[in-house]
């Protein structure tokens, strides 16, 4: 074919050598390498996994939107039985010790991880023993993910974790996950890949356990209430005998079927629920478990460990049997259902739209995401925003009043009928009474931020202090760093830290 040009030129074939160092040139730029730790730290059982992460840059004009493509275990700890002091605070030293061995087994430093996730469950949240996990992983705040999950996010985490989430998913179908761990039961209604409702209630494999000298010492309040019930001396030396325990196990086994096939609660039932029951909008058409007591169900643990979490995992399984048709699926993980770790990318955003009167607010690490999960309609319905971000906070165990990011995208025109609603609605869910203590921020996937951000200042007197970004897309169980504004270009970096699951 000739060329339409006007002069001579050669045509050179670059070696196969050159063309390797260009492609890997490219894939420098437009990847990225991390390392990343998952830690979880629960009321029975801790542990840890080092995960290398790979994200790549969106083709998408001169994006700077990377996302994950591949993410590989490089080390799993071993489980832990979480260490207490007497006085029933976390043993700081005992579990640093722990997470320092961790590291030198899987022949990494502290320098080696890039980003990470510590989250925290039951017994951990308490506000002493958050603030003794705090300093251990003080020297990390910057890049660390740290998340006290109380009973709902807990439920979303495990089925995440699982692998039930991605399961259903790829099934097309609904699922119930039911994660039983040492001092709960988690559920979580999933259907294509979307977590419909949750619920929690205090059944677990150590309500009643053995203290280091073999004695039933640990007795839970879950534990007690069965033994009334029963008639059972809540006792150490009554419980010494494995047909007392047996009969707790089973009598908790039938509270756990009753909540899985959806029957009618007794009164013990009702007493040991921790949230709302369950909304049962769909049928689940399989059932998948992961916990501690999931090991034993599931054939993969035969050893016992101090606890009931052996005879109440042949408890349910012969219940599962005879009153359950729905077929059991075993997922990816089970005791380890937990985060991966946390992937952090970059996003500069266009001045233009920021709405920041207030620099002083930034920078701030590890603002939580509440996301609206829900599309905008071209008639904004302010009081159906405002419950769609209840619902969603709600769901992840985070107060309106707090500090945090609410994410949606921006559908339509930007009217200013739209847009008064949109401000409204946020107005109602983030500050009922007109006032809020803490930042605001609004993390919008449109064009709309600078807008709305003087609409809730100008027009509806929101006394708070607000950052409104966009050009921003967040989802579900993600954080943000937002960092100070940058001059001349009036853009500020957001680091967004996205929760890894298998």
């Amino acid at each position: 074919m000739p060329h339409d040009i006007d002069f001579d030129h050669e045509h050179e074939r670059l070696s196969e050598a050159d063309c390797a160092a260009i492609a890997q040139i490219i894939w420098d730029q437009d990847t990225i390498e991390l390392k990343t730790v998952g830690i979880d730290i629960g009321s029975s059982t801790s542990h840890l996994l080092f995960a290398r992460v790979t994200l790549k840059r969106l083709s998408e004009g001169l994006s700077s939107r990377f996302i994950v493509i591949d993410r590989q275990v490089l080390w799993r700890s071993p489980i832990m039985l979480t260490p207490f002091l007497p006085d029933g605070m976390i043993d700081a030293h005992e579990l640093e010790h722990f997470i320092r061995h961790a590291y030198h087994d899987a022949g990494l430093r502290r320098s080696d991880i890039d980003s990470g996730a510590v989250i925290l469950t039951g017994e951990a949240i308490k506000r002493r023993n958050a603030r003794a996990i705090d300093e251990i992983f003080a020297q990390e705040s910057g890049k660390f993910v740290c998340a006290t999950a109380g009973h709902k996010l807990e439920c979303i985490l495990a089925a995440h974790g699982s692998g039930a989430t991605a399961l259903a998913r790829r099934r097309g179908e609904c699922a119930l996950h039911v994660d039983i761990g040492g001092g709960t039961t988690k559920l979580a209604l999933i259907e294509n890949g979307e977590i419909l409702s949750v619920a929690a209630f205090a059944a677990g494999g150590r309500l009643l356990a053995q203290d280091a000298n073999g004695e039933w010492t640990r007795i839970d309040d879950s534990a007690q209430l069965v033994a009334r019930e029963l008639g059972i001396d809540a006792s150490p030396g009554s419980f010494a005998d494995e047909s007392v325990r047996r009969a707790i196990a089973q009598r908790l086994a039938t509270l756990v079927v009753d909540q899985i096939s959806g029957t009618a609660l007794d009164a013990l039932g009702h007493a040991l629920e921790l949230t709302a029951p369950l909304s049962r909008t769909t049928k689940p058409q399989f059932i998948t478990f992961s916990g501690g007591v999931s090991e034993y169900i599931f054939g993969r643990e035969s050893a016992s460990h101090g606890d009931i979490a052996m005879l109440l995992a042949r408890e349910i399984v012969t219940q599962i049997k005879q009153r359950i048709s729905l077929p059991i699926v075993e997922p990816i993980e089970r005791i380890r259902a937990t985060v991966i770790g946390a992937s952090q990318f970059t996003v500069q955003v266009s001045g233009k739209t920021i709405y920041l009167p207030d620099t002083s607010v930034l920078p701030v690490h590890n603002v939580p995401v509440v996301h609206l999960g829900l599309d905008i309609a071209d008639l904004i319905d302010s009081a159906e925003i405002a419950g769609a971000f209840r619902k969603s906070a709600d769901l992840l165990d985070l107060d309106a009043s707090a500090c945090l990011a609410l994410a949606f995208e921006w559908n339509g025109t930007p009217e200013h009928a739209r847009l008064f609603a949109m401000a409204k609605a946020i107005a109602q869910f983030a500050a009922p009474s007109g006032k809020r203590q803490h930042t605001l921020f609004l993390m919008i996937d449109g064009d709309v931020g600078a807008s709305l951000g003087r609409i809730l200042h100008k027009e509806l007197h929101l006394d708070s202090k607000i950052v409104s970004i966009d050009g921003i897309k967040l989802r579900e169980l993600d954080f943000v760093d937002v960092g100070e504004l940058l001059e001349p270009q009036g853009v500020v970096p957001i680091v967004i830290k996205s929760l890894l699951f298998s």
